[in-house]
Parts: C-alpha cells; structure tokens; sequence
C-alpha cells in the first residue's frame, strides 16, 4: 500500500456515488482517504451501522424514537430529523456535498446496502462510503457492484 494517498478515492466516489471499501482490521489507514475527501471539499458523517435499524428512515425520513421508560414513567416518543437532511441543511455554501461514512458495514443485510446505493441517486450531494469488510489493503469498488456479487 502507498504511503501518500491519490485522489483516485474522489474521483471514484463522484461516479459511483456510493462506495463499499474494505479496509485492514487494524484500522488507521482510511483516515489519508477521508483527509483527501475533505480536503476535496466533502463534509463527512461518520456512523456506525451496528444498531443503526430502518437505515432509510434514520438517514432521509423523520424517524420516532422511544426510550426506556423503566416503568416509572410514561411512555413517550420523540420525533428526530433525519440525518442527512439535517447536515445538508447545514453545509457551508462551498461545500461539494455530504460523505456518510459507515463503519462495520459487514453487518448490514443485502437489502440495506441496496437501499444506502440509491441514496446518491436521489441526492447527487450526498454520497456513501461503506466499510463492508477486512483486507490486508484499502481497496474499494462501487457499492452497486458489491451487493451485486
């Protein structure tokens, strides 16, 4: 693996639009491909997908939530904007767009990748990069292609 980070992960992530990367387990080495997207003018969100739950509600639609209540008080539900629109809302105006990063992807169902794939195409300022995996290098491949395989 080269030391310095090309621009080769931005290009790919503006024609792909969502991106599955596998990454070494013992981590660090994808923080240069994110200094090279934010430095290509992309703000990056950073979420892990281990309890992440109805990923198209959490990330685009107002999604409820309810706490434990421990039976000493009312059952209540609280309404959260969704993430994506929220951060959108809130780019500089020299932005290029929003990154989602997501960390332990491999536990995500097949039917929730193809759901995070076709975010980019409602949105083209929004794009996705998945951790789906372990390699001995960072390497990564449209996410339309990996939940293909």
């Amino acid at each position: 693996m080269p030391l310095i980070a090309t621009d080769k992960i931005v290009k790919d992530l503006e024609k792909a639009g969502a991106l599955a990367m596998r990454v070494p387990p013992e981590g660090g080495y994808e923080g240069r491909y994110q200094l090279r997207l934010k430095n290509a003018g992309y703000e990056i969100l950073f979420i892990t997908a281990r309890g992440l739950g109805d990923v198209n509600s959490y990330l685009t639609g107002v999604h409820g939530v309810r706490p434990s209540h421990l039976g000493k008080t009312e059952i209540r539900t609280y309404f959260i904007p969704p993430a994506i629109q929220f951060r959108l809302n809130a780019l500089p105006p020299k932005s290029k767009g929003l990154v989602v990063w997501l960390i332990e992807g491999k536990y995500l169902s097949k039917e929730e990748l193809e759901t995070l794939s076709q975010i980019p195409d409602r949105d083209p300022r929004v794009k996705i990069v998945i951790e789906t995996g372990s390699d001995r290098q960072v390497t990564w491949q449209p996410l339309k292609q990996a939940v293909a395989a």
